[in-house]
């Protein structure tokens, strides 16, 4: 790598005050120590509690939806999300193939498939114009629903992700889905504190998923929620993730199978003191963006990936899209033996071995953004 890189290296580590960088770290203080403490103190620490209560109340009013369910991760609200929003075995759901593997594992634990979509550079999520042109030629509407004229399966949800806290196109996505008697679920693991033209997201689709793992904007240790507007499913999605228990003073009757994935109340303590200051955040991650732009200057083989049009986004990680001349690997490599964490972004779940044999449009951004992202230090910087 050349001079010019070497000084970014450099610039980032002066910037963070460290030799080693990392990805991204999770902010704590005072308050997070007070409210996990409280909530030691009082002895509910599991899935009871007054903690979690108001954590789902106060997800609730941030992200401007009727209700929240808190669960122990992404993956598991999303796994529900789909589940309550009538996903059943066979069914194929529409995704991007350029996601988390979370995305892909959900539908599995639906016992549906996978059906990979592309993705727009300008977002990195689903292309809702590509998407529109495949349907139109690959499936048909049957009694209400739509089928894969392919495969004879039912096509029941589409499944958009806002890949690194970017929101993907939503009003075409939602028209799309009405066009073509679709449910819409959006992962939105990446995206608290991202808006689309005013609205949070993670409110568009029926039912919602949101991540709270250690690494994402705030955390919860691990952690996840459903999101919803129908207070109905909402209810539904709690039974459900409370081991599908039939509420009584004493008695243990469950009438289906149900799952154990309620959020500990002690998680939902942290998470109560990072929501309050998810503003600071968000500010503070703006104002990283602001600082590697001034950073990136004079490398003119690389850009730093900019909010799409009608996004405001939670910037969750920092993302460099390379010029085709540039080698992805080369770059991680030197970044990384500087001290300067870089991943890339996640191998395509069409290439993933358990994934291989279902159904995928044509992927060609896919494919091309793969060896192109490089996502660097996150971490928002305090007091700046």
């Amino acid at each position: 790598m050349n001079k010019q890189w070497m000084q970014f290296a450099e610039r980032v580590k002066a910037m963070y005050g460290n030799d080693f960088v990392p990805l991204h770290e999770p902010t704590f203080d005072k308050k997070e120590v007070e409210y996990v403490t409280d909530c030691i103190k009082t002895g509910w620490v599991s899935s009871v509690g007054e903690y979690v209560t108001r954590f789902e109340e106060d997800l609730a009013k941030f992200v401007g939806v009727k209700r929240a369910v808190a669960v122990v991760n992404g993956t598991a609200a999303l796994h529900i999300a789909l589940k309550v929003a009538g996903v059943e075995a066979e069914d194929e759901v529409l995704m991007p193939s350029l996601t988390f593997i979370a995305t892909a594992n959900a539908v599995s634990y639906c016992q549906a498939v996978p059906h990979f979509i592309d993705v727009h550079e300008d977002t990195l999520g689903i292309d809702p114009f590509k998407l529109d042109a495949y349907l139109s030629d690959i499936s048909e509407i049957r009694d209400g629903e739509l089928f894969n004229k392919q495969t004879n399966r039912r096509i029941k949800a589409l499944v958009p992700m806002h890949t690194f806290g970017h929101a993907v196109q939503l009003d075409e996505l939602v028209a799309l889905a009405e066009k073509f008697h679709l449910v819409l679920v959006e992962d939105a693991a990446e995206s608290l504190g991202t808006y689309y033209k005013g609205k949070h997201t993670g409110s568009f689709g029926k039912v919602n998923a949101i991540s709270f793992n250690g690494n994402k904007i705030i955390t919860t240790g691990g952690g996840g929620a459903i999101l919803t507007n129908d207070v109905a499913l909402a209810d539904y999605a709690k039974y459900l993730t409370t081991t599908a228990k039939v509420p009584h003073k004493w008695e243990y009757v469950h009438d289906e199978i149900g799952y154990n994935y309620r959020m500990p109340n002690i998680n939902a303590a942290l998470g109560c003191a990072q929501l309050e200051k998810m503003p600071a955040f968000i500010e503070q991650k703006q104002q990283l963006t602001v600082k590697y732009e001034k950073l990136l200057e004079g490398l003119d083989e690389v850009r730093l990936f900019q909010q799409p049009k009608h996004s405001e986004s939670n910037y969750w990680l920092q993302t460099l899209v390379l010029d085709e001349s540039l080698n992805r690997d080369d770059v991680l490599a030197f970044l990384n033996e500087q001290g300067v964490m870089s991943r890339p972004i996640w191998q395509p779940m069409h290439e993933l071995e358990m994934y291989k044999e279902c159904p995928a449009m044509n992927l060609e951004i896919t494919n091309m953004l793969k060896l192109r992202i490089v996502n660097i230090p996150s971490t928002p910087i305090e007091g700046d």
